[in-house]
């Protein structure tokens, strides 16, 4: 028998899209875009790697193959936060 781990809100999150402008990300019932030119650690980054997406706690999302961590409000407002890696 399968039980779930909490009744309630879904945390799931995935990659919807890849395109040459950016990457789609839904988040239960939000989409995401990021683009490259804000999150430019995706843009040569291998397909698998970016397709593998968690979300250790609400709204917060790791790659773990690119070690990347970014909130819903970090996505939403990157102009609020300045690119430290390239």
């Amino acid at each position: 028998m399968m039980r779930s781990n909490a009744l309630g809100k879904s945390t799931s999150v995935e990659v919807t899209n890849i395109s040459g402008h950016g990457i789609w990300l839904l988040a239960g019932e939000r989409e995401l875009f990021m683009s490259y030119d804000d999150f430019p650690w995706f843009k040569d980054a291998p397909v698998g790697k970016v397709l593998k997406v968690e979300e250790p706690t609400p709204n917060h999302f790791y790659w773990p193959g690119l070690d990347i961590d970014l909130t819903t409000e970090i996505i939403e407002h990157p102009e609020r936060f300045p690119k430290k890696s390239k």
